[in-house]
């Protein structure tokens, strides 16, 4: 999902069925503990478990078929001889255009592993 896209609750028709949607969302979650690059999309879709439509849906569906097609990748831990710890962040100042909160994140790196990271509304 690009960062650019803005999901709102008022995009699409309602679900019939929102249970579906709310299991698969509340796999997805699980997933972003090995695969933090998607912690922004799940944390958008994550955002209309309440009231999820026809877009979000959509949205879930790009984020499955990503996974499939990126199976075997994954957080890979590797000794390294550099003992440098490195942090990076980034914020979306009043982002969601449904209540202007900010999104942000956060990576912590020791050497070439990933040891922290967060990305929250």
């Amino acid at each position: 999902m690009a960062s650019s896209s803005k999901l709102s609750k008022s995009d699409g028709e309602p679900l019939s069925n929102p249970q579906q949607y709310r299991s698969i969302v509340g796999a997805l979650q699980y997933v972003t503990l090995t695969r933090p690059k998607l912690s922004y999309s799940v944390n958008k879709v994550c955002q209309f478990m309440h009231n999820p439509s026809s877009e979000h849906w959509a949205s879930v569906k790009r984020i499955l078929w990503y996974l499939k097609k990126t199976i075997s990748h994954g957080l890979f831990l590797s000794k390294s001889s550099s003992h440098a710890i490195q942090a990076f962040c980034d914020v979306d100042w009043a982002g969601c255009p449904n209540d202007r909160r900010s999104t942000g994140g956060f990576a912590i790196y020791l050497g070439y592993n990933l040891v922290s990271w967060s990305a929250k509304k």
